[in-house]
Formats: C-alpha cells, structure tokens, sequence
C-alpha cells in the first residue's frame, strides 16, 4: 500500500484554471491527488451549495492521462461530493486553490476558495486555502510553489487543531522579493460597495457591482500588513461563527422576564 499522503485538490476558478494546475503540479510531489473542482469559475460563491438543482460529475484528462472529476456545483459541492461518492476514505488533507486573487482579510466571507477548505474542515480533514494576489488568468504562480509546498509538509506532519483551516495569501512579487511566512491575524476592513447602474437597449436597467476596499485596521500583525510588506499570510480560520466573548454580556439581559 502506498505511504503517500492522498490529496483532495479543488478550487473555485474552475478546473482548468492556471492556478488549480500549478497546485496540481505541486502536491504531486508530496503525495497522491484526486482532484474534484468546478467545471465554470465559481468565484464569490462563498459557502454556496446546490440544492434546487441536479449534480453532475464528469471524468476529464486535463493533462496527461490522470483521471479528474469535473463539477457542475459549487466548490463546498466538489467537497460533499469528494468526500461522499469518490474516495472511499478521507483524504489526509485538502488544498483548495491557487485562487486568482486575494482572499484576505473580509475576503474570506465571500471567497469558494475558502469555502471548500472550511468544507473540508467540518468533515475532520485538515484544509488550507492558497491564494494569489493577482486576478489575471495568465498569473505567474512560478514564485508560489515552494511556499504551498512548505505550509502543506508542515500541516501534514504537525495537523490541525479541530475546527480549523488556514487561509493562506501570497503577495504578487518576484520570490526574491518575499521577507517569508508571517502567522497573522485577520485584518478589520471591508468593502465600500458602488453599483454602477446602466440601461440595456431595451430600456431596462441593470447594475454592475464596483467599489474599494477599505482597510481600517493599523495592526502590525494582520494578513494586510504582511501582504504590503511581501510577506505571504497565514491565518488559522474557524468555521464556528460564535463569538464566545458576548455570551457573558448576553447572559445579563432579561430576557426571560
């Protein structure tokens, strides 16, 4: 029986995007892979899943003559479906990713990226989301290779604590321009949202999203403050959205009375 770790690989840009590929091509090295993702981008899905219409998986050769499944779902869906109706055991770790740009910071909410990886994380499997910070399909992920390498061996020897994935961001510079890995929190900011509203020739009017992203948080120890120093981020993420710290101040209302 092989001692290699097996790897469930998925993304949220679909299945032949440049970034998924490089992934591929990296834990390849480490282990033995299966690969499950979209067949369309599904970016911003967040933790989206199909329940009003029908599933489909389809055996594809991307490259070479390696056995993948494409899915019509969304990236939590290529995760159910990983876990549920292919492998007949749990993978030792999932990587979700390279994403074509930035989940960092209130990113996460939104990302398919990090949706699968915490997907993966409530089945019990140790997950890492990896992103890039371009959005160009023809990225140069070249410089993050060692990087995903690196933090995959480490999660695999040491594991997870429960309940827990890592989201990892890797700054858009030349590796000779990367400080290292900083361990960080995740940055307070978010997007201030414009919509730029149109009229089809038909007359009827439509709305296209835009905005900034604003970045209120001055801390020397967040994702943000790494990835503008050329450091690439690792932040540990949850999937309990509890916060624990309120349940004290809660618990002095009156709210049985």
């Amino acid at each position: 029986m092989s001692k290699r770790p097996l790897i469930l690989i998925t993304n949220d840009d679909g299945i032949t995007a440049p970034g998924i590929r490089t992934l591929i091509a990296v834990m390849k090295t480490i282990g033995d892979v299966i690969v499950v993702a979209p067949d369309s981008p599904q970016s911003g899905m967040g933790h989206a899943i199909t329940v009003n219409a029908t599933l489909h998986l389809d055996k594809v050769k991307i490259e070479g003559d390696d056995t993948e499944y494409s899915c019509s779902g969304t990236p939590a869906d290529c995760v159910k479906l990983a876990v549920r109706e292919i492998l007949k055991k749990k993978p030792d770790i999932c990587v979700s990713g390279i994403n074509h740009g930035s989940n960092s910071s209130i990113n996460v909410i939104y990302s398919g990226t990090m949706s699968a990886a915490l997907e993966a994380g409530i089945e019990g499997i140790p997950a890492i989301g990896f992103s890039l910070l371009d959005y160009n399909w023809n990225a140069n992920f070249e410089h993050c290779k060692s990087y995903v390498k690196t933090i995959t061996e480490q999660v695999l020897e040491h594991g997870l604590p429960d309940g827990v994935v890592l989201n990892v961001n890797l700054p858009n510079v030349s590796k000779a321009e990367i400080k290292g890995i900083k361990i960080c929190r995740q940055a307070r900011a978010n997007w201030v949202e414009e919509f730029d509203k149109r009229t089809n020739p038909m007359g009827r009017e439509y709305y296209w999203l835009a905005g900034k992203f604003v970045n209120e948080d001055n801390g020397e120890d967040t994702d943000e403050w790494a990835l503008a120093n050329n450091y690439v981020s690792v932040v540990p993420v949850q999937f309990d959205l509890t916060a624990h710290h309120t349940i004290q101040q809660l618990n002095t209302w009156n709210l049985n009375d």
